[in-house]
């Protein structure tokens, strides 16, 4: 099992969803960094560490996006288009936790290159299982870009 933590960005506009992935996430038992962002352009600000983002210490680049479709400002299908067409982010896992259902939402995330496309559960103890599989696949199992390559982008 890998023990080095993982930045994980959360990208969702709704505060109450930000608290329960939070809480899933720690009663899962994931120690991974998890960071916040209300939209598609703070995620991309974020990202590409501008603004309030520009120091790489208060924005460390994350091993994991998971990301709402349906924000304000620019939506998730967006965000998720800007992120694989740009060089220096396309090499960043995205998985869309959302939740809608439809069939075109799913058809396109994966047309434009998201890793996963998760609905979001109902139930909070449904959410703590989905967080628990997201972390062992994502952080135990997966094998992802080092830091070297990561931080290239400056």
């Amino acid at each position: 099992m890998k023990n080095k933590p993982i930045t994980l960005l959360l990208a969702d506009d709704d505060p109450d969803d930000r608290l329960l992935a939070r809480q899933a996430l720690e009663k899962s038992r994931l120690a991974n960094d998890l960071r916040c962002v209300e939209d598609g352009e703070e995620l991309l600000d974020y990202l590409r560490r501008r603004g309030k983002y520009a120091d790489p210490k208060e924005s460390p680049r994350p091993g994991l996006v998971l990301l709402d479709l349906n924000m304000p400002r620019k939506d998730g299908r967006e965000a998720l288009r800007e992120i694989k067409s740009d060089p220096k982010l396309r090499d960043i896992p995205v998985v869309v936790l959302t939740t809608s259902k439809a069939e075109e939402d799913i058809a396109r995330s994966y047309n434009l290159g998201v890793n996963s496309y998760i609905t979001k559960p109902v139930k909070f103890s449904a959410l703590v299982e989905v967080m628990k599989a997201l972390g062992k696949y994502w952080f135990e199992i997966v094998e992802l870009p080092g830091p070297r390559h990561a931080d290239r982008h400056g």
